[in-house]
């Protein structure tokens, strides 16, 4: 219901604050700031998206990368065409099915080359170890 931040500099604080009047620690990563103040934000932002109403689209928390375990597939905007370079062609096919499956093996393949580990934690079905093969595959033709 409600959220306390106490935010270190430097050194931390007074050890007694974690012994008696902390109930969780939270790490955003493996790293040092100079103040616990931006590691706050980074956690209130976190939750506050997934609150009702503070978010345009509600589906959006549930899409977002990490929702899935995996990283988020790139994004195009208008026009299809940008100083030569081109949204992918599926993406204006409109065809659902083949660009979901773009999405997926998209994530996938940035999942694999930017935090592999989080694969290992992922029970992946037939459809991704598919897709997964198949991005090993590409990555093997355009070494040859």
């Amino acid at each position: 219901e409600h959220l306390i931040f106490l935010c270190g500099h430097y050194e931390g604080y007074d050890e007694r604050i974690r012994q008696f009047l902390v109930t969780d620690e939270v790490s955003i990563g493996d790293y040092v700031l100079t103040g616990g103040e931006l590691a706050a934000m980074v956690v209130i932002d976190s939750v506050v998206r997934l609150q009702p109403g503070a978010l345009g689209n509600e589906s959006s928390a549930v899409t977002d990368s990490f929702s899935s375990g995996l990283l988020e597939h790139p994004h195009y905007t208008r026009p299809a065409e940008f100083r030569g370079w081109k949204v992918p062609d599926i993406l204006l096919s409109g065809h659902h099915a083949n660009i979901e499956r773009w999405r997926l093996k998209e994530s996938l393949r940035r999942t694999r080359e930017r935090r592999p580990e989080l694969l290992e934690r992922l029970e992946l079905t037939a459809e991704m170890k598919k897709l997964l093969a198949e991005i090993e595959a590409e990555k093997e033709s355009s070494i040859e």
